[in-house]
C-alpha cells in the first residue's frame, strides 16, 4: 500500500499533502466564513469536524457537479444503457431542506408539504434519474448514548419555543426552527404514495445506504453524513448544497481527500473513530488526539496562536501515518503500535467495523440483543417474516419494532413542560400502546402460558432523564369475543375476520363502539373521531371547545383548497393549541401502529395527516371555538359540514358519557396574567397537577386498564351545547375567507354532497354555556 510522505516542513502543497503554512493561510481566508448551520433537529453527527475541514480547508474535495450530467455519464459506463442512474436518498438527512412550509409550530402543513415533495420528486425523474429512500428503522443500542444526547439538547430548544410564543404570540425565528412531531413516520408513506421505492432500515441505516448502494452500482448517495465519506461506496453528494432548479450539488471526494491528509481510503475509518463519531465517543479518544495535536504542532513554535481548526484532522492523519512501519501486516484494523487500554481498543475495533462493506468482519444484520429471540418466540415464524417485510418496505410502523427488537423509541414533540394542565404524549397514549403490545404478543402461536417481558420504552417526555428505559408490559385489548391470534387478524379471510380487524382495532383506543360507523362515515374521519375521543378520554382537562376544534377542522379540511389554507393568517398564537397539535399528530403515528398491529382494517392513506389535519387550520378553528363562535360559522357556512360535524359529535358525546366522561364548555381566559397563573399553578378541573403527584414516571400514570393510580376521581363534567348561541362583543374572524354560498367562484353548492354528510343537526335545547368576550390571548 503506498504511503504519502508527511512533509510538513514545505511552504507549499507537496504531493496532495496540506502543508501547516497551507493550512493556516486557508484557515484565515476561509474558516472565518460562517457555517450553515443545519435546521434537522434529527442530524446525524457523523466525523466530528471532517466535512467542515473538507469545505474550509481543502476545497478541492469538495467538487460542484451538474447531477443531470453526472446521470448521463453514469449511464455511459454501465453495460446496461436501459436502466436509470439511481440516487440512493438519506431521508433522515433531506427532512429539514424537504419541510419548506412557512408554518412549522402549529403541527405541521401537511398539504402543502406533500406538494412540495411531489415536485421535489418530479424535478430527478424528468431528469431521467431514479431516486431510492432510505429512512431509519431502528435505534442500534450501540448509538443510544448519542441519541440522548441529542434529545436532551433539543428538550431545551423545545423549551424556547414555547416561552418565545407565550412571550409574542407568534411562531419563532428559523433559529429555532423545529420538524413537526411524526414528520419522518408519515413522510415515508408520502413518498410510497408518490411511487417511490422506499426502504426502512434494520440497522445503522447510513451502513444500509452505503451498501446498497455500492451493490447495485448507484451514480451517488444524497444525503449529509460525513459518515459516507468514510465509507468505501458510490460518490456521496450534498443535500445541503443542492439547488433544486439546476440540479448541481457538491460531491466530496474520498479520494482527493486522501491525497490531501497522506493517507489510503482503507485507513479513513480509523481516522474517523480517532476524531470521534457516533459509535466512538469524542472524549474516548481525546489523549490520542491530545498528543497528536502536539507533535504536529512542535516543529512549527510560531504558528501556535491561533492555530486553523484543520488542524486536528492533519494530526491526526499523520499520527495514523506513523503507526505502520512498512513492513507490519497492513491488514490488522488498528496497529499493534497503538497502545490502548482494552475496552478502548475493542470499542474503537467495533467503530471500524461499522464502517466496512466487505470483507469478513462486515456486521451482521442478525447482531442483534438477546431479547430480540424472547419476543420473536411469542408469534409464528410466519408473522416474523411478514413484519419484516413490511417493516423494510416501509408499509409498516411500530409492529416490527415491538415483535423484532422490543424497544421502541419516540423522539421530541412540542409540549411545553410549563403548562401543567395539559399531558405529554408520551402518557396520553400510554394505553394505546399498552394494548398494542398485548394485541401483538399475549395470543402465543404455541401452548404456553409464560407472559411476555416488558417492552423497553425511549421516549421523550417532560420529567423523564432518559437514563435507562420506561418498562412497559402489555395489556390484552377489551372485545367480546376471545382475543383473536395474530396469524388470524394477519392472514385471515372473510367478513368474519374483517369485522374481528375492526373490533380489533377500535378496541386498542377503548372506542369499540366506532366499529358500526365503518362505511358511513369516510374513513379518515372515522379515524379522526377515534382519535379525539380517545384524547378526551386520557386527558382530564380537555374541554368541549377543544374537541369541536379538532372536529370542525378534520370536517372542513376535506373541502378546502391548498391555496385556501396558505390564505389563513392568524392573529396570534396559543401555546396550548400548539401542544394539542402536535399531540394529534402524535396520536396518528400510534393509530397507524394499531392499524398494522389488528392487520389494516383500514387503509393506511386514512391515517395520515393530509387527510385530517392541517395546523393553521386547526390553529383558527382554536380560536374560533373558544371565542364563542356558532357552529355554522365554525363549519365556514356550509350547512353539509354542520350536518356531518354534530353527527360526529353525537357519537364522541355518547361513546365518553359510556365511560363517565362528560366534558364541559371551558373557553379560556382572556388576560394574559390569569392565564399565566392558572398554568403555573397546575390547575385542572377534574384532575391533578400530573406533576406535582410525582407521576414523572409514565408507569405511575396508567396502569394495567389504562385507569389512573393517584389522584382524585374524575369528576362529571356539564355536558355541551350540540348547537352554539353566540356571544356578547367582537369574535375572532381569521383572515381567511371560506367558500361563499351565493353561487361565486367558490360555491360550494356546486360541489357533490357527500353521502355521509346528509345528517341532521340535533334540535334539542341546552343551556348555553358562558361566553367570553375576546378570544384566548398569547399563552392560553
Amino acid at each position: 500500500m503506498a504511503r504519502v510522505c508527511v512533509s510538513v516542513c514545505a511552504c507549499q502543497e507537496m504531493d496532495g499533502w496540506l502543508s501547516w503554512e497551507t493550512l493556516h493561510h486557508r484557515h484565515h481566508t476561509h474558516c472565518f466564513a460562517p457555517r450553515m448551520q443545519a435546521a434537522c433537529g434529527n442530524q446525524k453527527m457523523g466525523v466530528k469536524g471532517l466535512q467542515y475541514f473538507m469545505e474550509r480547508c481543502c476545497p478541492e474535495s469538495c467538487v460542484t457537479v451538474n447531477l443531470r450530467e453526472m446521470a448521463k455519464q453514469h449511464v455511459s459506463k454501465t453495460s446496461d444503457k436501459s436502466s436509470s442512474p439511481t440516487l440512493v436518498v438519506d431521508g433522515m438527512a433531506c427532512l429539514c431542506h424537504w419541510y419548506l412550509c412557512k408554518d412549522w409550530v402549529c403541527g405541521g402543513q401537511w398539504r402543502e408539504y406533500m406538494s412540495i415533495l411531489k415536485s421535489w420528486v418530479e424535478t430527478f425523474t424528468s431528469a431521467g434519474i431514479r431516486l431510492v429512500f432510505f429512512f431509519d428503522g431502528v435505534v442500534e443500542e450501540k448509538k443510544r448514548q448519542q441519541w440522548v444526547k441529542r434529545r436532551r439538547r433539543v428538550n431545551g430548544e423545545v423549551c424556547k419555543i414555547f416561552r418565545y410564543i407565550k412571550l409574542h404570540g407568534e411562531q419563532p425565528g428559523k433559529d429555532l426552527f423545529s420538524l413537526p412531531s411524526g414528520l419522518a413516520t408519515f413522510t415515508r408513506f408520502a413518498l410510497r404514495t408518490l411511487g417511490q421505492d422506499v426502504f426502512c432500515s434494520v440497522q445503522e441505516a447510513d451502513y444500509e445506504i452505503a451498501c446498497y448502494a455500492r451493490r447495485h452500482g448507484c451514480m451517488g448517495i444524497l444525503g449529509q453524513d460525513s459518515d459516507f465519506i468514510i465509507f468505501n461506496s458510490v460518490p456521496y453528494l450534498s443535500v445541503a448544497k443542492l439547488h433544486l432548479d439546476r440540479l448541481t450539488t457538491i460531491l466530496y471526494d474520498r479520494e482527493m481527500l486522501c491525497r490531501a491528509i497522506g493517507l489510503d481510503v482503507s485507513q479513513l475509518p480509523l481516522l474517523a473513530c480517532l476524531l470521534g463519531n457516533d459509535v466512538v465517543p469524542e472524549e474516548r479518544m481525546q489523549s490520542i488526539r491530545s498528543n497528536a495535536v502536539a507533535a504536529y504542532r512542535k516543529p512549527y513554535e510560531a504558528y501556535h496562536s491561533g492555530a486553523p481548526q484543520g488542524q486536528m484532522v492533519l494530526a491526526v492523519s499523520q499520527f495514523i501515518n506513523s503507526l505502520w512501519d512498512g513492513e507490519e501486516e497492513e491488514s490488522e484494523l488498528i496497529p499493534q503500535a497503538l497502545k490502548l487500554p482494552a475496552a478502548d481498543r475493542m470499542l474503537l475495533e467495533k467503530g471500524i467495523c461499522s464502517y466496512l462493506l466487505t470483507g469478513p468482519k462486515v456486521p451482521q444484520q442478525d447482531a442483534r440483543p438477546p431479547t430480540t429471540a424472547t419476543f420473536e418466540k411469542y408469534v409464528s415464524p410466519e408473522i416474523v417474516k411478514a413484519c419484516r417485510e413490511k417493516h423494510v418496505s416501509a408499509e409498516g410502523f411500530m409492529v416490527y419494532n415491538v415483535l423484532c427488537e422490543g424497544v421502541i423509541e419516540c423522539s421530541n414533540s412540542l409540549e411545553d413542560e410549563e403548562d401543567h394542565e395539559l399531558l405529554p404524549q408520551a402518557v396520553v397514549f400510554k394505553s394505546s400502546r399498552q394494548h398494542i403490545y398485548g394485541l401483538l404478543l399475549l395470543n402465543r402461536h404455541d401452548d404456553s402460558t409464560v407472559e411476555p417481558p416488558a417492552i423497553r420504552e425511549w421516549l421523550v417526555y417532560p420529567g423523564n432523564p432518559l437514563k435507562e428505559p420506561d418498562m412497559v408490559l402489555p395489556v390484552p385489548i377489551c372485545i367480546p369475543c376471545e382475543q383473536p391470534s395474530l396469524d388470524l387478524l394477519w392472514f385471515g379471510s372473510g367478513p368474519d375476520v374483517s369485522a374481528l380487524r375492526l373490533m380489533s382495532f377500535f378496541s386498542i383506543f377503548d372506542c369499540q363502539e366506532f366499529a358500526e360507523l365503518y362505511g358511513v362515515v369516510e374513513d379518515f374521519l372515522l379515524a379522526a373521531l377515534c382519535l379525539v375521543t380517545y384524547i378526551a378520554l386520557q386527558v382530564p382537562s380537555l374541554c368541549s371547545e377543544d374537541v369541536d376544534a379538532y372536529l370542525s377542522q378534520a370536517v372542513c379540511l376535506r373541502l378546502t383548497s391548498l391555496e385556501e389554507l396558505q390564505r389563513i393568517k392568524l392573529p396570534f398564537l396559543c401555546s396550548r393549541a400548539v401542544q394539542l397539535g402536535s399531540l394529534y399528530v402524535r396520536g396518528l403515528s400510534y393509530m397507524l401502529g394499531a392499524n398494522c398491529a389488528s392487520g389494516c382494517p383500514l387503509p393506511n392513506a386514512a391515517l395520515m395527516p393530509w387527510q385530517s389535519f392541517d395546523g393553521q387550520l386547526f390553529h383558527s378553528k382554536y380560536l374560533l371555538a373558544h371565542s364563542g363562535t356558532e357552529q355554522i360559522e365554525l363549519l365556514d357556512n356550509n350547512p353539509s359540514s354542520l350536518a356531518l360535524f354534530v353527527h360526529l359529535r353525537e357519537k364522541h358525546v355518547e361513546v365518553c358519557k359510556k365511560r363517565n366522561r362528560v366534558l364541559q364548555s371551558q373557553p379560556k381566559v382572556s388576560a394574559p396574567e390569569q392565564s399565566h397563573t392558572r398554568y403555573r399553578d397546575g390547575h385542572t378541573e377534574g384532575g391533578d397537577n400530573w406533576r406535582e403527584r410525582g407521576d414523572t414516571s409514565i408507569g405511575g400514570w396508567r396502569r394495567g386498564s389504562g385507569q389512573r393510580s393517584g389522584g382524585k376521581s374524575r369528576a362529571k363534567l356539564q355536558e355541551r351545547p350540540a348547537q352554539r348561541g353566540r356571544g356578547e362583543g367582537q369574535h375572532f374572524q381569521p383572515r381567511f375567507h371560506p367558500p361563499s354560498m351565493d353561487g361565486g367562484a367558490q360555491n360550494m353548492s356546486s360541489r357533490p354532497e357527500h353521502p355521509q354528510s346528509r345528517w341532521r343537526p340535533s334540535r334539542g335545547r341546552y343551556q348555553l354555556a358562558p361566553r367570553w368576550r375576546q378570544p384566548p390571548a398569547p399563552g392560553t
